[in-house]
């Protein structure tokens, strides 16, 4: 009885229903065929393939080649490229940055483009974190001078138990070491030093999660990406590499249970608190900036939170600091004079600060400040940067409206093979911001000094961001870079393997370009 008064209640109800599903579904066909379209005007880079599946697959095998081609023909305007995660993004010339920063972040949002680049509707990664830029700001930056030696320390012990024990027991003889991999370890090693605290930074089951991790993220948001965007709501979920983040997530909150729990016993029996990141997130939710609904959004003082917290810090950590060293080591390796020459200076600084890698050896670096940001500009880890969502539509200052979901981004590498922002874009000049630098100091330009050092940010260099999201922990990152380097050509003489004369080429992956991971790099001890 009651389901036949169900289908009659139904069938009264279907008449007054249809018109409306109609009226939305011919509203979203006219939206989607027939409005006019602000982006009309924007010339498409890569039209030569024909269907949005043949532009996806050439934008996963040769972005590089196509935001060079829209850099070089739409320098000054803007233009659109289909990407794997949407049916076009706008790409915008640099010269609108200073208008674009000031955009409020509802209006152009990091976070939301962060979350489409990640996949995080899959992997759920954990984008939305200002507890962590916050932290790293007014805790962990301000500290580095006192955290300084500390790192050199993990630097040296990090050196005595990954690379150490593969050389030969003959001092003249080579090693070949996958330097890529011990990387891995080494920064996650010294990082945790700051993270987790000299105890723990060591234990396996923490190394095992903080390299696992940062591996474990790129890999799933790589096959994210090579699926097509209409399978993705059915198939994303089930992904091996989805799943294993997933328990590595899980295996990292049962680590750092006992940890948290340890931690908060001190402070209930009021004994000295530890000095290290992990202790300065827990002191803000304690200060009721954590809590639920409070000024970090979710509960920060769950251990599980903490555990996401600290893999967000290890991933953004690990995987940039380990690619720009290793594009460095790659350099480094096939140029024996490049060595000599940063070997000198940072012996020579070092003598001067009586071995110690305080903050003011390491800003006399200046050689190997130069070579690293030369490094960074000739293998730069993204094509594009500046990447925001568009929350609210609005209007460039040439009057182009960029509506409403669209995705802006600026270019990078383009940039860098500009000859008017870099002569001789071609050529790897290691002393390219070393030369530059001094020159503005010899002509009282001082804003144009501080610009060629390598933790700086400006419309050429890109690979740190822009405006108030430029990347937070690039300070900390530059250091420990610089000391893990120093440590190396202090100690051993580096090459290519047999049979190679050049430096090894990088890997294009979509829009990212990473040092190939394969490579072993010879090493003898000096």
């Amino acid at each position: 009885m009651a389901l036949t008064q169900l289908a009659h209640s139904a069938s009264a109800l279907l008449p007054l229903v249809l018109p409306s599903i109609a009226a939305i579904l011919a509203f979203a066909i006219f939206q989607r065929y027939f409005a006019p379209n602000p982006l009309s005007n924007l010339p498409i880079v890569g039209e030569e393939y024909h269907g949005y599946e043949k532009k996806r697959q050439a934008y996963l095998t040769k972005a590089k080649d196509l935001y060079l081609e829209g850099y070089i023909k739409f320098k000054h305007g803007l233009f659109r490229i289909v990407t794997p995660n949407a049916n076009s993004v706008i790409v915008v010339s640099p010269r609108f940055l200073d208008e674009l920063k000031k955009l409020p972040d509802d209006v152009v949002s990091f976070d939301a483009a962060n979350d489409d680049n990640m996949h995080t509707k899959y992997t759920l990664i954990p984008t939305h974190e200002p507890i962590l830029p916050h932290t790293i700001k007014t805790s962990l930056t301000p500290s580095l001078p006192r955290l300084n030696p500390q790192l050199s320390e993990e630097v040296q012990i990090a050196f005595s138990q990954e690379i150490a024990p593969l050389m030969s027991s003959s001092p003249s003889d080579w090693a070949p070491i996958n330097i890529n991999s011990k990387l891995l370890r080494i920064v996650a090693k010294v990082s945790g030093r700051v993270f987790i605290g000299p105890e723990l930074c060591h234990d396996e089951r923490y190394l095992e999660a903080a390299v696992g991790y940062t591996i474990s993220v790129m890999e799933a948001q790589r096959a994210v990406e090579r699926m097509n965007p209409w399978v993705r709501p059915i198939a994303a979920w089930r992904l091996k590499e989805v799943r294993k983040l997933a328990q590595m997530e899980r295996d990292a909150t049962a680590f750092l249970r006992p940890v948290v729990e340890a931690r908060r016993e001190k402070q209930r029996k009021g004994e000295e608190k530890d000095n290290d990141m992990l202790q300065w997130l827990m002191d803000s939710a304690d200060q009721g900036q954590g809590k639920q609904h409070g000024k970090w959004g979710e509960d920060t003082t769950t251990t599980r939170k903490l555990a996401r917290l600290q893999l967000a810090m290890s991933f953004a950590a690990i995987h940039t600091t380990t690619l720009v060293t290793t594009h460095a080591v790659y350099s480094l390796a096939a140029d024996p004079k490049l060595q000599t020459m940063l070997r000198e200076e940072i012996q020579s600084v070092l003598q001067e600060h009586k071995g110690v890698f305080n903050t003011s050896a390491l800003q006399a670096m200046k050689k190997t400040d130069s070579f690293l940001k030369e490094t960074m500009r000739f293998h730069p880890l993204g094509q594009t940067s500046f990447s925001r969502k568009v929350l609210r539509t609005f209007a460039l200052s040439n009057g182009q409206v960029i509506p409403k979901g669209s995705i802006i981004e600026v270019p990078n590498y383009a940039v860098s093979r500009d000859p008017e922002a870099y002569p001789n874009p071609d050529v790897f000049d290691p002393l390219r911001f070393y030369n530059l630098r001094n020159e503005a100091r010899e002509k009282g330009e001082a804003e144009q000094a501080a610009s060629g050092q390598f933790v700086s940010v400006n419309k050429e260099f890109l690979t740190f961001g822009y405006g108030r999201h430029a990347c937070p922990g690039r300070f900390f990152a530059a250091n420990e870079i610089k000391m893990i380097l120093a440590n190396l050509v202090m100690t051993y003489e580096m090459g290519l393997v047999e049979g190679e004369t050049e430096r090894y080429k990088d890997w294009d992956i979509a829009a990212g370009t990473i040092p190939d991971p394969t490579k072993d790099v010879m090493f003898r001890k000096l």
